[in-house]
């Protein structure tokens, strides 16, 4: 018989899985779309039972049914992050879970919990400032505005946290996840902030610390009749779905970014040793030991699916076409990617989009193209922050679907000017599951690389000097309408509460 690893990644937009040989050759895939919730402005929910186990089941099922002369040694599975789903002992969900950076709801609790513990101890401690993408404001939120579900609830999950207590019955967390439950988690010491913790948590039960190719349990009984898994697998912790892709892309050494092209962007950077940047975030690693510098934008291929939807849902290969044949920089547009508020580097639940040089000669084909062209402008931003003088950037790693195509990335590196590195494999996070399941299980040795270069998607050097004017616009443009755009923000507030 032949051993098989199974990696499945639960996204912001559908459950991917993958079932591999112990040399990371592919034997099949699964996937299943899926859409978050977003019940007021700033909020972004999942319902973890409907969508997050339903497609977890599913996509279990259509990839172990009849697996014939092979034989599924362990499995690993990654998620959205870092998020909050509260659930009661006998782990059902008190409530939808509360998304990563993209909901913003705790903003006045950011505030007071960065007052509270002080922002350059939150700084030092956690890697990162208190923002969006921090569990700890969220918890307090729920205790004051839905203090019932509060009191129910007993423990608190990641998707892939509470995908493995569902196979397991194991309450645990991995470190890297755990290292984004700002401010519960010590950078430093790679434990708990217990004199922080208690304060924030309450009554809630702590999940134990492991690393994400950890083996932490086995697939029960239960959780075999329902998924269609062989019972007793072991299964892997995992980790949150980009560090997951970072991880199959070969992203594992100081000076590799990854690049995340999905429904949001995300970046990851290995760091030769642990450092912090006011507007970034550091966390632990993939790996026992290992730092990584982190940022995020609220937007990227979501706006591609806005326009698509706002012009009449013309099919995606074509707006791509329309755009292809336009010049760079869109006959003079220039977009603010900001629609559902920004994280890096702004972190400003407040902003909004903004789309400046409109005239009567253009199309949505313009529209479509400078979407692309604003996300790289910010991407560009981004990588700046990124590419310090302790932590130069070496190589540019691309991977999500995004990649497909070539347009959108070729966008990028004009922009930013830099070659990017778009790998064989582009399946992503639960790529990455199935080499940590791998690695967890001792199928294959700890520095097992999967990872091979597909394709080197090399910047055009006049699109970049156009690119470089654009970009002082693009830079000018937020500081030039916040303060009206915050204004039009408190407006659909209102019009909402009315």
């Amino acid at each position: 018989m032949a051993d098989v690893l199974l990696g499945v990644d639960t996204g912001t937009g559908s459950t991917k899985g993958v079932l591999t040989t112990a040399d990371g050759t592919i034997l099949r895939t699964a996937v299943r779309q899926h859409s978050m919730s977003l019940p007021r402005p700033g909020w972004a929910e999942v319902d973890a039972e409907a969508v997050w186990w339903a497609d977890f089941v599913g996509v279990c099922r259509e990839l172990v049914t009849d697996l014939g002369e092979h034989q599924l040694v362990g499995m690993c599975v990654s998620g959205v992050g870092p998020c909050l789903l509260l659930c009661d002992a006998d782990l059902a969900p008190v409530r939808p879970a509360i998304l990563y950076g993209i909901d913003m709801r705790a903003t006045a609790e950011i505030e007071e919990l960065t007052e509270r513990l002080g922002a350059e101890h939150v700084l030092e401690r956690c890697g990162k400032a208190l923002s969006t993408q921090a569990v700890g404001p969220k918890m307090t939120w729920v205790q004051r505005h839905e203090p019932d579900a509060w009191q129910r609830a007993r423990r608190w999950f990641n998707s892939n946290s509470y995908l493995v207590a569902k196979l397991t019955g194991e309450y645990v967390l991995d470190h890297h996840t755990a290292s984004q439950n700002d401010p519960l988690y010590d950078l430093q010491r790679n434990d708990w902030a217990h004199d922080w913790l208690d304060g924030i948590v309450g009554h809630l039960e702590v999940p134990r610390l492991v690393w994400p190719a950890e083996v932490v349990g086995h697939v029960t009984a239960e959780a075999a009749a329902q998924t269609g898994l062989p019972e007793g697998v072991p299964v892997c912790a995992g980790t949150v779905d980009a560090w997951s892709e970072a991880f199959s892309a070969g992203v594992r050494h100081p000076g590799d970014l990854m690049l995340m092209y999905g429904s949001t962007m995300f970046f990851v950077q290995v760091l030769p040793s642990m450092q912090t940047h006011p507007l970034l975030w550091t966390t632990s690693g993939v790996e026992p030991g290992q730092y990584t510098l982190a940022a995020g934008m609220s937007t990227s291929g979501s706006l591609t699916s806005w326009v698509q939807q706002l012009t009449g849902g013309a099919p995606f290969e074509q707006l791509v076409s329309e755009a292809a044949a336009l010049p760079p920089g869109s006959d003079g547009l220039v977009l603010l990617p900001y629609f559902a508020g920004e994280r890096t580097p702004i972190f400003d639940p407040r902003a909004r989009g903004v789309v400046a040089g409109l005239s009567l000669r253009h199309e949505r084909g313009h529209l479509f193209r400078a979407v692309y062209e604003g996300i790289a402008y910010g991407i560009r931003q981004i990588v700046e922050f990124l590419d310090g003088e302790q932590t130069p950037i070496e190589r540019l790693v691309a991977v999500g679907g995004g990649t497909q195509g070539g347009l959108w990335t070729q966008i990028v590196s004009d922009v930013v000017g830099r070659p990017q590195v778009v790998p064989t494999q582009t399946v992503g996070a639960s790529y990455g599951d199935a080499l940590l399941a791998a690695i967890g299980t001792e199928l294959v040795a700890p520095e097992t690389d999967w990872a091979s270069v597909g394709t080197v998607v090399e910047p055009n050097k006049e699109n970049h000097e156009l690119y470089d004017r654009l970009y002082r616009v693009y830079g000018d443009l937020y500081p030039a309408t916040k303060s009206l755009v915050h204004t039009l923000a408190s407006t659909q507030e209102d019009a909402f509460r009315s």
